[in-house]
């Protein structure tokens, strides 16, 4: 018979358990993660000795100069200062507006050099030519690309006389391309009209189609792999594409096998709800003041959202019509590098921030109570980070209209996508960020004196302090340093911070919260955290090598990289396991004994599921389909990329900030309110993934297979120049994101920001309502 519980059951931390973990699970951790990064600092500290070379002067063969290593440092600083990264790609990164000038500017060295083969030898034009002369000369272009001619002891770079030609009529080329925003994707009129500017920007552009094609001493193959893919130019994929794509498959269903193995053996792994035990209904809510002081931060996120949507509609609407805005020149105003360096910055800030204030608001519970002076240290927080996004999206505006001369890089925009935000910006907001993990230490504190709540409260401070200090890379390089070498530190911060530690912060985050409401035992949720932290610390650290393919890392970086990026897709297809117990956890309860229960935070439940399931598709599917080496060489920096980053980035960090707002305002207001914002939440879940699966369905997806069969006809080149991008097709669908995009943001965005900023209003009055504090657990007897 069941036994009768009293009304006043003992809090959560009162529930003790004699059930340990075993000791494999954390030196399992430690050792995945030393592993992973000990490769991971190998691979980057090659690159230091393996990236292309920049010659000291180029030269014609009788000895007239080209241009200098000097011309080609400055050059990158002219591409940056005007945030062309925003615009166009460098061997594959960057942005889709423009082209990939790596190579359009190999492919039009490779024409020209044929043309004058063909004057040279036959006489006549190049289309002149018969098929077989026309073979021959491509045969000869493709022979003299290959042929690295750079001189290591003299740091001298020979090239013939054709190619100073065709460097002289680069500048040309640019004064055209920068001369209107229909003919660059919506860049402002005249972006650079300096012609030592452009003679600068010049040289450094065709120093990378240089690196492109010429053979790594000793090699069959370029500095950059072969990438871009270009016949006419003798660019075509290496072997080791093909041979550690295939071996990576090998990888994949090994781990995939061994992993499944495992969940069928042992069926205590995954989200297994607590034996026994029901939910509480919720009649009202309790926080601590602290708590209460979060809800403007995830006010601000909302508002952050919005404007990032909006902002991402403009960009999207400069792909499909560059030269106006509805009639409007937007490009005076708001040229598209602008917009899209805003439309990065937005997503990361109000991600992180609602991560910030996720943390904050667990950090009070976990430690059960404010301790003194807390929440003004909050507020002088959420007013640091406010001070950071302001002002580095003014500065970005700022660098980019010139009026930052020798500051730029300090308080304007830096130049390199993801990492927009000044120096001086980037230092404030680690600042923040160490000051926002001192204010977790000393919420989380007394947790750690619980021998119940002390491993899961030790697991989120180390998940927590990752972030700052894994940040710490953004400071490794400037606007003079090798390119190589930067791509290496770039991503060192966009896939290991944002895909490594986040990912292991929201396991973390995740477990806590199931773990307060008694849905899962302590055991299960520290369980679930360390078998995480394995699995995406396995493939995920030096899985970071697959971005550097094609950027002057040997194929020792391929190899490793591609047989570990592999394994990345493995933690994310066992959220397919774990799909039904959230579906379980997220359904009301009943007893013989006893009325419905409903689960509480149903929504918050609802949009974790959205997690899983876009982080399944996003960057399982998605993500698995573009690593493959072989697949990267002709994929990289096409649509597919977007397809994939907008699946991942907002169908998982996004969906898990969301379900953090969500969480934070069913626990902070009334029951009568609740149920007014609960219709909007409820809309706004709906809104927000129908309109992201209508924007990949009827725009992302098939756009960028269709760009990639282009690649594989016509060359890379192709694929990113107007001559694909501006096709009747082309246009089409990048005019279909429309719809996906109006419901993202009127059914999604916008009422939850209105819910958001209801709750923080709400917060400003006095409480009302049925106090309650944390549900505790209920035991059956």
């Amino acid at each position: 018979m069941m036994a009768k519980v009293a009304a006043a059951a003992p809090p959560l931390s009162d529930i003790r358990t004699t059930e340990r973990l075993s000791p494999w699970w954390r030196g399992a951790s430690l050792f995945t993660m030393a592993l992973g990064f000990a490769v991971l600092v190998l691979l980057t500290f090659k690159v230091y000795h393996e990236a292309p070379p920049i010659p000291e002067r180029v030269v014609t063969v009788d000895g007239t100069l080209v241009y200098t290593g000097v011309d080609v440092q400055q050059g990158q600083q002219v591409f940056l200062r005007y945030a062309l990264m925003e615009n166009g790609s460098i061997w594959g990164h960057g942005a889709l507006l423009g082209p990939d000038f790596s190579a359009e500017f190999l492919h039009s060295l490779a024409l020209h050099q044929a043309e004058s083969l063909a004057r040279q030898n036959q006489g006549v034009k190049l289309e002149s030519l018969t098929a077989m002369q026309r073979a021959l000369v491509e045969a000869e272009v493709r022979t003299r690309l290959k042929e690295n001619r750079y001189d290591q002891q003299s740091a001298v770079l020979v090239v013939d006389r054709s190619y100073r030609e065709w460097f002289e009529g680069r500048t040309r080329g640019w004064e055209e391309y920068f001369s209107l925003p229909a003919r660059n994707g919506g860049l402002r009129t005249r972006t650079i009209s300096d012609p030592s500017e452009l003679n600068q920007l010049s040289a450094f552009v065709a120093w990378t189609a240089w690196a492109a094609v010429a053979n790594r001493p000793g090699t069959a193959h370029s500095y950059t792999n072969n990438f871009p893919f270009d016949p006419v130019a003798g660019n075509t994929p290496p072997a080791d594409a093909v041979l550690w794509s295939a071996l990576s498959l090998i990888f994949l269903l090994g781990g995939t096998a061994t992993v499944l193995l495992a969940f069928g053996k042992f069926d205590y792994l995954g989200w297994k709800a607590r034996p026994g035990y029901l939910l509480p209904k919720v009649l009202g809510a309790s926080v601590t003041p602290a708590q209460r002081a979060t809800l403007k931060y995830f006010a601000l996120v909302a508002f952050l959202v919005l404007a990032q949507t909006l902002v991402g509609g403009a960009v999207a609407h400069y792909r499909a019509d560059p030269g106006s805005f509805y009639g409007f020149d937007l490009a005076a105003w708001l040229p598209s590098n602008l917009l899209r360096t805003w439309h990065l910055q937005l997503a990361i800030f109000w991600i992180a921030t609602a991560y910030v204030a996720g943390a904050l608001f667990l950090a009070a519970s976990l430690g059960g109570g404010d301790p003194p002076g807390q929440r003004r240290s909050i507020d002088v927080l959420f007013w640091a980070l406010a001070t950071v996004v302001i002002g580095s999206l003014l500065g970005e505006w700022a660098g980019m209209r010139q009026l930052l001369p020798q500051l730029w890089f300090w308080f304007g925009h830096q130049g390199w996508e993801y990492l927009e935000l000044g120096r001086a910006w980037q230092m404030m907001l680690a600042v923040a960020l160490l000051f926002w993990f001192a204010l977790l230490l000393r919420a989380v504190l007394p947790a750690l004196h619980d021998p119940e709540r002390r491993e899961i409260a030790a697991l989120f401070l180390c998940a927590a302090i990752a972030i700052p200090v894994f940040y710490l890379p953004a400071m490794f390089f400037d606007g003079r340093t090798h390119f190589s070498v930067v791509d290496v530190w770039r991503f060192w911060i966009i896939h290991l911070w944002v895909e490594g530690f986040f990912e292991f912060f929201v396991t973390v985050m995740v477990a806590i919260i199931f773990f307060q409401f008694g849905v899962v035992s302590r055991i299960t949720a520290t369980r679930v955290i360390y078998l995480d932290a394995i699995l995406y610390f396995a493939g995920g650290f030096i899985g970071t090598g697959h971005h550097w393919y094609w950027t002057g890392q040997t194929t020792f970086n391929m190899a490793a990289s591609a047989l570990f990026s592999a394994l990345e897709v493995v933690p994310l297809t066992l959220i397919t396991l774990d799909a039904w117990d959230f579906v379980r956890l997220s359904r009301p309860s009943s007893d013989p004994d006893r009325e419905r229960i409903e689960v509480p935070h149903k929504w918050t439940f609802y949009f974790l599921m959205a997690v899983g399931f876009w982080n399944f598709v996003g960057a399982g599917v998605f993500g698995f389909l573009i690593n493959l080496p072989i697949v990267s060489y002709f994929e990289t920096g096409t649509l597919l990329t977007i397809n994939h980053a907008h699946a991942t980035m907002m169908g998982v960090f996004g969906m898990l900030g969301i379900a953090l707002i969500v969480f934070a305002i069913r626990q902070t207001v009334d029951e009568p309110l609740w149920k007014v914002l609960e219709r909007y939440v409820r809309v706004g879940f709906w809104g927000m993934n129908g309109g992201l699966v209508l924007m990949i369905v009827l725009s992302l997806f098939p756009a960028g297979i269709l760009q990639l069969a282009d690649v594989l006809a016509n060359g890379y080149w192709h694929a990113r120049s107007q001559a694909y991008t501006a096709g009747t097709i082309p246009i089409f669908l990048e005019w279909s994101r429309l719809p996906g995009d109006l419901v993202f943001i009127l059914l999604g965005v916008v009422p939850v920001t209105f819910a958001a900023a209801r709750a923080y209003l709400a917060s400003r009055a006095p409480p009302t309502g049925a106090a309650m504090t944390l549900p505790a657990i209920q035991p059956h007897a």
